[in-house]
């Protein structure tokens, strides 16, 4: 029996996951990883506040918020004239177009640079509802730390493909990096937390993706 997808809810949190299909490796160079940040902006950005990620070759994290309904709705009111729907669904259908859009475009241009064909990525993101706040700040360090885990480096400062460095920086970017850092009273205790690995206690079920 197949789990059932969860809906995308106007203002909730998500911990937004996918990988590549089998043994794929969805980023090869820097330019793959670039160019896949910017296509989220194109088309996940209008709809969701972005607080933190992680890409890695093979599989991504994401911890999003999605925008109000007046905000999407404002965005998408002609699709969604003509498609009729209505309430949650439309809003959930909006959100889940976008990430098919982005995962298209992507595939797309990787197809035709490496000269392959088929589906990159997983059919079904997976998404998981964060309901208690209380435990955002743990997802966050948990997806930060995820290169350390899988040995890639040895400090989340030392990954270039996740939101760490603009989390710890005054350049202007489009995370939420104020919201971010409050979890962590402030940026010396969120440098402080991140130089040992996360706690995953309380957060289990929204790493079981």
């Amino acid at each position: 029996m197949k789990n059932k997808i969860a809906p995308l809810i106007p203002e909730h949190f998500y911990h937004i996951y996918n990988r590549a299909n089998g043994n794929d490796i969805l980023f090869k160079t820097k330019e793959n990883y670039h160019f896949f940040l910017n296509k989220f902006n194109i088309h996940i950005s209008p709809v969701a506040n972005t607080f933190c990620y992680c890409l890695m070759p093979n599989h991504f994290h994401f911890l999003i918020q999605l925008k109000n309904e007046q905000e999407i709705s404002d965005r998408f009111i002609d699709e969604r004239r003509e498609k009729k729907w209505r309430g949650q669904e439309v809003i959930s259908g909006f959100v889940s177009q976008q990430f098919s859009n982005l995962f298209n475009a992507y595939t797309k241009a990787f197809n035709k640079r490496y000269n392959r064909k088929g589906s990159l990525f997983m059919r079904n993101f997976k998404r998981k509802d964060v309901l208690e706040e209380s435990y955002l700040r743990k997802l966050v360090h948990y997806i930060h730390y995820n290169p350390i885990k899988a040995g890639l480096v040895k400090q989340p400062k030392d990954w270039e493909f996740s939101s760490y460095s603009s989390l710890t920086s005054e350049r202007k970017t489009q995370l939420r990096r104020d919201e971010t850092l409050s979890w962590f009273e402030d940026l010396a205790n969120f440098k402080y937390c991140h130089q040992y690995p996360p706690s995953i206690t309380g957060i289990e079920k929204f790493l079981k993706l």
